[in-house]
C-alpha cells in the first residue's frame, strides 16, 4: 500500500545530501548557539549541524530551532554527538572550550582549551577535508594557531574571529561619543583579542575626516578628550558583560554570522580577523594575530596593508611577542 507521501508526491530525482552551503558549529553553550541564531536570522545558510557531547541539552537545542523553520525559510537543522554528521561542511565553526570566568584573562584558559581542540579539529578535517575552519574559543589567536597546527590545513583555511567584534565596539563607542551610527564611524583594533589589542589611531575616520587631524594627541596619554578610554572600554567590554550576565554571547554571535556570510557569499569583504601574520608588519614570530584580511570562499585571500605608526607598530609587536610566549609553552 502506498504512503501519503508516495500519493502526494512523484520523485523526479535523487535528494542531494547536502545544499553546499551547510555550517557546522561545534559547541553549543551560549556563544555556538548565538552563532547559530544568527545564521539562521541572517539566511547565511540553509544547512546547520550542531556538535556538542551533551546528547540531551543537543537535542533540545536542534528541536527548539527546527520548531521555528516556519519562520527561518525552511533550514535544514541537524545535531550529532557523531564527526560523521559533518561530513561536507563547507565551513566548521568552533565555540567549544572552557568558559572564561569573570576575572579571569583569555590566556588563563589555552591549555585546557587546548586539549579539548586536540579530540575535536582532526576529526573536522577527515570529514570535510576542504572546509574552512573558523575558530571563536578563548583565547582565540591561540586556538586558532593551535588549530592550524592540529588540522594539517593551509593557513588562509584556517581563521580566528579576531578582532571583527573588537573593531565593532570601538566604532559603536565612537558612535555614542560622536553621535553617529556605527557604521559610519571606520576604526580598526588589531592584534590580539584581548589585552594587548591595538586601536589604529591613526586611521580613525568619519567621511574621510580622521580625528587624528582634528586632535593630534587623540588616543594619546596627553590627549585632552581622552579618547584612551574607548580603547579601555573596548578592552573591558567582554569582562564587563561577564561580570554582569555570565557570559558573552549576542555580539559575538553576530560577528560570527557576519563572518560566516563573507565566506558563503565569496563576498571578499575587508574584514578584521585572525591570521597568519609572520612578515607583516615586522613581525617574526609565527603568530595568528588579526589584521584587515580580504575574506572570501577561499578563505583569507590578501591582508591590507595598513599605514601604522611607529607606536602602533610595536603594540602589535609587543602582541605578537606575547602570543609567542605563550605558544612556546604548549603541550600538543
Amino acid at each position: 500500500m502506498a504512503s501519503v507521501k508516495d500519493n502526494l508526491m512523484s520523485q523526479v530525482a535523487e535528494v542531494l545530501p547536502s545544499s553546499g552551503n551547510k555550517i557546522t558549529i561545534v559547541g553549543i553553550g551560549q556563544v555556538g548557539m548565538a552563532c547559530a541564531f544568527s545564521i539562521l536570522a541572517q539566511n547565511v545558510s540553509n544547512e546547520i549541524c550542531l556538535m556538542d557531547v551533551f546528547a540531551d541539552k543537543l537535542m533540545g537545542e536542534m528541536l527548539d530551532l527546527q520548531h521555528g523553520s516556519n519562520f527561518l525559510k525552511n533550514p535544514k537543522i541537524t545535531a550529532s554527538t557523531d564527526f560523521a554528521a559533518s561530513v561536507g561542511s563547507r565551513l566548521c565553526i568552533v565555540t567549544a572550550g572552557v568558559r572564561q570566568k569573570e576575572g579571569e584573562s583569555r590566556l588563563s584558559l589555552v591549555q585546557r582549551n587546548t586539549d579539548i581542540l586536540k579530540n575535536i579539529i582532526p576529526k573536522l578535517v577527515e570529514y570535510s577535508p576542504d572546509t574552512i575552519l573558523m575558530m571563536v574559543s578563548n583565547p582565540v589567536d591561540i586556538m586558532t594557531y593551535v588549530a592550524w597546527k592540529l588540522s594539517g590545513l593551509p593557513k588562509n583555511r584556517v581563521i580566528g574571529s579576531g578582532t571583527n567584534l573588537d573593531s565593532s565596539r570601538f566604532r559603536f563607542l565612537m558612535s555614542q561619543r560622536l553621535n553617529v551610527a556605527p557604521t559610519s564611524c571606520h576604526g580598526w583594533i588589531i592584534g590580539e583579542h584581548g589585552d594587548s589589542s591595538v586601536p589604529v589611531w591613526s586611521g580613525v575616520n568619519i567621511a574621510g575626516v580622521r580625528l587624528r587631524e582634528l586632535n593630534p594627541n587623540i588616543g594619546s596619554v596627553e590627549d585632552p578628550e581622552k579618547w584612551n578610554e574607548v580603547h579601555k572600554q573596548v578592552v573591558d567590554s567582554a569582562y564587563e558583560v561577564i561580570r554582569l550576565k555570565g557570559y558573552t554571547s549576542w555580539a559575538i554571535g553576530l560577528s560570527v554570522a557576519a563572518l560566516a556570510s563573507s565566506i558563503l557569499r565569496n563576498s571578499s569583504s575587508v574584514v578584521a580577523v585572525s591570521t597568519s601574520v609572520m612578515g607583516e608588519h615586522g613581525i617574526d614570530k609565527d603568530v595568528f594575530l588579526s589584521l584587515p584580511c580580504v575574506l572570501n570562499s577561499n578563505g583569507v585571500t590578501s591582508i591590507v596593508k595598513q599605514i601604522l605608526t611607529q607606536t602602533e607598530v610595536d603594540q602589535l609587536q609587543k602582541s605578537a611577542n606575547i602570543m609567542s610566549e605563550v605558544q612556546n609553552g604548549l603541550q600538543f
